[in-house]
This record gives structure tokens, C-alpha cells and sequence, in this order.
């Protein structure tokens, strides 16, 4: 997908809705590049973190805080990337990268993801505007009912921030609100094709089922923030520091450093899993 603008319509449905779906956000090319990547890099498993949820099952996630010059990184950096972020987050700040994580959801024991707000995670953070916080989810394989894609409560992000505690080792929203959102508002299941891009807000609502098919469920999600949103309780400097744009042809064109370079999340340093108990 070549770069090009928002229409004011998309713009509009993502501050009506909290989210906005982009088909083909990433060409087939790419796609196989990044899950190539994903699949090959020694680093992403060696850097993969287990969380489970209420079940027991787990999902494995790899997260990096500096965009760096690796196929993913170069997807962050990309031109794509950080113009569609600037218009929805509509700020004149610059775009500023705050985290990015490979989702790896396997056949039969992928777990599920509990209903939650990043902000819920990122409260702790203490970053002060959850409304300049944007998510972008690219799928690297298809996301689906079957395999556990993502479920949105349209329009939830205008409840603002929601109470959250834990759920397995996952931060969890109130369930009494989120029964309340879902008599009041539209669930809608997030079927993804590879290449397909979902922007949301950080106070969407969101959950996803186990992945109980046989086929993988994989997705890259990119945190993005404004440099003006100050993060007081957080330690990497990443969030604070705007994005080195590249060219669009950097994924497909550039050389490619490994994943091992990226400065990766230990589970002992996330302030959002403090006081699980899971560390004694």
C-alpha cells in the first residue's frame, strides 16, 4: 500500500469508534518478509515471554522498546506508518515509538487475552493522555474467530479509563463495567487477513479467545505515542524520542540487522505485572 492520507470519513470513524480497519496495510512481499523474520530470528524466541490467562494456556509475546534496523523496525519507522499514526492522534507533537511486540498465538495452546484497555496496562506507566496512546496491529497470518482475532466493544474508548486488576498474569479490566459495555455497545470481531492493519485507541476495549484451531495466529503490534504525553513511571527512553522515518521500500529494500540488537522486555522490568506474585 503506497502511502497516502486518511479521508476525513476514516478519520471520523476512528473518534466514533476507537478503531479503524486498513485492508492490504502491508503488501503480501512484506508480509512474508516479517513472518519469515518472526519464524527465523533466534531472537524473537529467546526473548519471548509467557503470560497466561485464567485457563492456564499460554500466549507468547516478544517485546521491544527501540524501532531499530531490522525488518520490524524499519515497518515502525516506515512513512506508512507514522503519517497514518500522526492524523489519528492528531497532534502536532511528534510521533514518538513506545513499544512494539510479536504476538504468537500457536495451534490448540495459544491462550486467551482477557478483556482490558492498554491503558489499564499503561496507567502504571503514568503516562498522562491516554487519547494521544495508539495501537496498530498488523497481522502476519489470518486472524480469525476460529483462531482467536481480536474482539472490540465499539465505541468503549469514550468510557475513558476503567479500573483493572489481575487475570492469571494479565491485567484484566472490571468485569461488571465490561458487562455493562457489551449490553450497551457493539461487539465486533477483527477478522484479519495478512497484510490487513487495525489502528485503536488505548482505551478500546479489547479481548481475544484461545486459539483452539489447528493454524497460528501471528501479529506485530506497534505502540505509538506524541512526544508531548509525558510517561513518568516509565524507564525506557523510547517513548519519548520521535521516530526516525524511513522510506516505505526500507521492509522490502534495505539490509536488515538481526532482532537480537533490540533492547527486549524482561518480565521482572514491566511495571504492569508488579505485585502478580508470579517473580517469587
Amino acid at each position: 500500500m503506497a502511502t497516502k492520507a486518511f479521508t476525513s470519513g476514516q478519520i471520523a470513524d476512528y473518534n466514533r469508534d476507537g478503531y479503524l480497519l486498513i485492508k492490504d496495510f502491508c503488501s503480501k512481499a512484506e508480509i512474508n518478509k516479517l513472518y519469515k523474520t518472526a519464524l527465523d530470528d533466534d531472537a524473537m524466541r529467546k526473548n519471548a515471554l509467557d503470560l497466561n490467562d485464567l485457563s492456564g494456556k499460554k500466549t507468547k509475546l516478544s517485546l521491544w522498546f527501540t524501532p531499530g534496523n531490522d525488518v520490524f523496525g524499519y515497518l515502525t519507522r516506515s512513512k506508512k506508518m507514522i503519517s497514518s499514526v500522526a492524523q489519528l492522534l492528531d497532534n502536532e507533537s511528534p510521533v514518538c515509538h513506545f513499544h512494539s511486540k510479536l504476538m504468537q498465538k500457536e495451534p490448540k495452546v495459544g491462550g486467551a487475552w482477557e478483556w482490558h484497555q492498554d491503558y489499564g496496562y499503561w496507567y502504571k506507566n503514568q503516562f498522562m493522555f491516554p487519547d494521544q496512546l495508539i495501537s496498530v496491529m498488523v497481522a502476519l497470518t489470518a486472524a480469525n474467530k476460529e483462531n482467536g482475532c481480536l474482539q472490540v466493544i465499539k465505541g468503549s474508548h469514550k468510557l475513558g479509563r476503567i479500573n483493572h486488576g489481575f487475570s492469571g498474569e494479565q491485567v484484566g479490566a472490571d468485569m461488571v463495567m465490561v458487562d455493562n459495555a457489551l449490553k450497551t455497545m457493539e461487539l465486533v470481531y477483527c477478522d484479519l487477513q495478512p497484510g490487513d492493519a487495525l489502528f485503536f485507541h488505548s482505551n478500546l476495549l479489547h479481548r481475544s479467545e484461545a486459539n483452539l484451531s489447528d493454524h497460528p495466529r501471528w501479529s506485530v503490534i506497534s505502540c505509538f505515542s506524541s512526544q508531548s504525553n509525558l510517561a513518568y513511571n516509565e524507564t525506557s527512553t523510547s517513548w519519548k524520542t520521535p521516530v526516525d522515518i524511513v522510506p516505505d521500500e526500507a521492509i522490502l529494500e534495505w539490509e536488515a540487522s538481526s532482532l537480537s540488537d533490540n533492547d527486549f522486555l524482561k518480565k521482572e522490568n514491566d511495571p504492569a505485572l508488579k505485585d502478580t506474585g508470579w517473580e517469587k
